[in-house]
């Protein structure tokens, strides 16, 4: 038994379609990351946050990036929340660790 496969064109399928106008959104000002992150700055301070996002960045966690600097876990997590300051010497291990300017820490 053969079987009719052709499929009937329609009016509709024949008409081209339509393109639909949008109109442009205006680009918006970029917005400046400490205004984003405002809240915790005043919590943590800048130095804390470039802390934690350079080890979040590096896939670390706290112990990790603790053993490799051969200090305390508790250290690191003092840092990260701004109770203890990062001197100049641990921001530049911090630097070497994870590869960019001891500056970023201080």
């Amino acid at each position: 038994m053969l079987v009719h496969t052709r499929t009937r064109r329609t009016k509709r399928a024949l008409t081209p379609k339509r393109k639909i106008k949008t109109r442009a959104k205006p680009l918006e000002k970029p917005t400046h990351w400490r205004e984003v992150f405002k809240e915790e700055l005043k919590k943590y301070g800048e130095a804390g946050l470039m802390l934690r996002g350079s080890r979040y960045k590096a896939e670390l966690t706290q112990k990790e990036v603790a053993d490799a600097l051969g200090i305390s876990q508790n250290h690191i997590s003092e840092m990260e929340s701004g109770k203890r300051p990062i001197g100049k010497v641990m921001a530049l291990r911090l630097a070497k660790l994870f590869k960019t300017d001891y500056k970023k820490f201080l």
